[in-house]
């Protein structure tokens, strides 16, 4: 229930063996469980299957069996071979990763060094400003944060 269906004045409340999407809003202060926005609808919620209850038994399927049937050893072993195979591509981007990480960190604490010594500023806002902007244009606000990430591991934080 999101943060909403919380407050103290409204509960929000989702009849079962509605299919027509009824949805009942009560008073927690009335003291009454009765008072509904639709007088009409006078079914109450209840284990009866409809749309937000789905029935135990396939409809119409012989001998109550379910229409869905368990994978096949096959489809299993070829599944987890499947997923071990790209967990290792994982494994490898992720290596790659860190070691970028690492070069790029060492290369930007290598700019740093030499533009001290050269008289200037330990950071240029305005080059980092322009990382920022190309890594949130590339990837959105996860981007930009990265990017962030990026940058104080190379200077350390300000």
């Amino acid at each position: 229930m999101s943060a909403v269906g919380r407050t103290a004045a409204h509960v929000s409340h989702f009849s079962r063996g509605s299919t027509d999407g009824t949805i009942f809003l009560r008073l927690r202060a009335s003291g009454s469980r009765h008072r509904r926005l639709n007088p009409d609808h006078f079914d109450a919620p209840g284990p009866t299957p409809g749309r937000f209850c789905a029935p135990r038994v396939a409809p119409g399927h012989p001998n109550g069996e379910h229409a869905m049937t368990a994978p096949t050893d096959t489809a299993v072993e070829q599944s987890t071979a499947e997923i071990d195979a790209l967990r290792e591509r994982i494994d490898a981007a992720d290596a790659e990763l860190i070691r970028i990480w690492r070069e790029r960190a060492e290369l930007s604490r290598q700019v740093g060094v030499a533009r001290m010594a050269a008289g200037g500023t330990r950071l240029v806002l305005a080059r980092e400003q322009k990382i920022v902007d190309k890594f949130r244009a590339a990837l959105g606000t996860d981007g930009a944060q990265l990017a962030m990430l990026l940058l104080r591991a190379g200077r350390g934080k300000l």
